[in-house]
């Protein structure tokens, strides 16, 4: 009989993540109950929300329980079924924990998928995904782009940034990506067509403000953030009247361990912007609409997506601080096991 490894939390983390934090534990596969599924896990997604889900802090998500596998969204097959809806041979998707085998049930987050019309399962976790979903619904509706625009996109070769470039300028934006070292930089402008790429490394807040002032001289218009700290504090700065900022995430602060904040949110006043945070569970009802829209304009060749996959179980700690350290090259996923 096969055995389940488990990627467990031991410890909270303070500041960044270590080995100690974590064990691996082998147990014995679940069984199910009435109206229950057992998937085997393919991929499981990394992501820098996770690393909030570590701390014992109040957020949007219950903090993972000591002793219990890291909560991840996970692609994979079911294996054991009790359940009519989710069948044995079903390729599926949902949040699942980084496990090899995870015991699910009917009425959660866990959709089936069509891993016939995609180039690979793993798709469904970046571009089909909640990144492509995040990604889409945060240029579409939360900064409703007009034509003519200028969108700032931060961590912007990132996953989900190296995306929303891409949607701003199906939707007529100009677009600028802000990245980390000459490589990224590179590649925004190269494979993910930004119009403007700045490099971040080395510089101080008023570098950082001073190039963007001259990428975009009558102010930014729509931001998409990812990284938070200076970046965002140097962009606050640059603002057009009535721009309005997409707040995704915070990852230069999730490893911190003194939370330091945005301190220019003054500007917000100055130029009568908005600021707002959302999250893709927020759009459940409408994700087949992003699905169908980010499936079409790859059908149309107008998005490019790539993927960084480690494999196996017993890296998904290094695998998972790619992320901090900036060298994953797309989507950050774990393999867990084969197609």
């Amino acid at each position: 009989m096969p055995t389940n490894r488990r990627f467990i939390l031991e410890r909270r983390p303070n500041g960044v993540p270590a080995a100690a934090d974590f064990r691996l534990s082998e147990e014995s596969v679940p069984e199910p109950g009435e109206g229950e599924f057992v998937i085997r896990n393919i991929y499981a997604s990394l992501d820098p929300a996770m690393r909030g889900w570590l701390d014992d802090a109040p957020s949007y998500m219950p903090p993972v329980p000591l002793g219990e596998a890291v909560r991840a969204s996970t692609v994979g097959k079911v294996v054991a079924s009790k359940s009519a809806d989710f069948p044995v041979g079903t390729w599926v998707s949902g949040l699942g924990a980084i496990e090899e085998y995870s015991l699910s049930r009917e009425g959660g987050f866990t959709r089936a998928i069509d891993v016939s019309s995609v180039p690979s399962p793993s798709n469904y976790l970046s571009v089909l995904g909640a990144v492509g979903l995040t990604a889409y619904f945060g240029v579409v509706d939360v900064l409703a782009p007009k034509a003519g625009q200028t969108m700032l996109v931060s961590g912007a070769a990132g996953a989900v940034g190296s995306l929303v470039g891409q949607i701003g300028k199906i939707h007529g934006c100009r677009t600028i990506g802000i990245a980390g070292g000459p490589d990224k930089v590179r590649r925004l402008t190269e494979d993910y067509g930004y119009d403007v790429g700045i490099d971040y490394r080395g510089k101080d807040r008023a570098a950082i403000e001073a190039e963007i002032r001259t990428a975009a001289p009558g102010g930014v218009d729509l931001v998409f953030e990812n990284v938070g700290g200076d970046i965002l504090d140097a962009t606050l700065d640059c603002l057009a009247d009535r721009a309005v900022i997409a707040l995704c995430g915070l990852i230069s602060e999730y490893n911190s361990v003194e939370k330091v904040g945005a301190r220019n949110i003054w500007q917000l006043i100055v130029h009568r912007a908005m600021i707002r945070g959302f999250l893709v569970s927020d759009y459940l009802p409408r994700f087949a609409e992003g699905v169908t829209a980010l499936a079409g304009w790859m059908g149309e060749g107008k998005l490019r997506f790539d993927e960084h996959i480690d494999r196996g179980i017993e890296n998904a700690l290094p695998a998972f601080l790619r992320l901090f350290e900036g060298t994953n090259e797309g989507k950050m996923i774990l393999q867990l096991g084969e197609p």
